[in-house]
């Protein structure tokens, strides 16, 4: 029960993470998913400062992680592979720092508080780690699990995630379209990792 779990965890994320940021962005007022970061869900101050992490990031968390050791248990003849599995792990566990310190009033303080630099430190590990672990499988793919498909679906997925992550600075200064680029971003990252878990379930159910 536990292995199937942790074997379909991956293709969960995507549906969690949309009902959850969608949730928590209803609860609050004149929040906007286009040029609000995730992170303002729980922000202090915010309406849903202590429910956005307790639906997002903690459970969010523990599913990566649950994937992240599933890969390291079943391709554990691969090196690459199983650094790919800490590479997602280390995600999971940004995602519950990242859930635990929460960022200041509006994310973007003069002065942040030591709060605010550990959140900020998790969501670096959490794009790096991602980042990391997508474009090791544009390599992976074909080679661990015989798909030409997933190889290039991974180059496609970080080819745009890549993309939207350069927008982000600009969409800082100008004030407009950080969510946006921020949900491309993850949001095609995540849809990657649910095409990954996929591809490994349907192998390890033909072997």
């Amino acid at each position: 029960m536990l292995k199937k779990f942790s074997l379909y965890s991956g293709m969960i994320i995507p549906a969690w993470l949309f009902l959850g940021v969608l949730i928590a962005g209803a609860m609050n007022p004149g929040y906007s998913h286009i040029n609000q970061a995730m992170s303002e869900l729980g922000a202090e101050g915010s309406a849903t400062h202590i429910i956005s992490p307790l639906i997002n990031n903690f459970p969010l968390g523990i599913l990566f992680i649950a994937f992240g050791l599933c890969l390291i248990s079943e391709l554990k003849n691969s090196k690459l592979a199983i650094f790919s599995g800490l590479m997602v792990v280390l995600h999971g566990i940004g995602s519950i720092f990242a859930g635990y310190f929460s960022c200041d009033a509006g994310c973007q303080p003069e002065s942040p508080s030591t709060s605010q630099i550990m959140h900020n430190l998790s969501g670096l590990i959490m794009f790096l780690s991602l980042t990391v672990a997508g474009w090791l499988w544009v390599y992976l793919g074909k080679k661990q699990l015989g798909s030409t498909f997933l190889s290039w679906f991974s180059l496609f997925c970080m080819v745009v995630a890549l993309g939207a992550a350069l927008m982000l600075p600009q969409a800082v200064e100008s004030g407009h379209y950080f969510g946006l680029y921020q949900r491309v971003n993850y949001g095609i990252s995540v849809i990657w990792l649910s095409v990954l878990s996929y591809s490994l379930a349907r192998v390890q159910k033909n072997r």
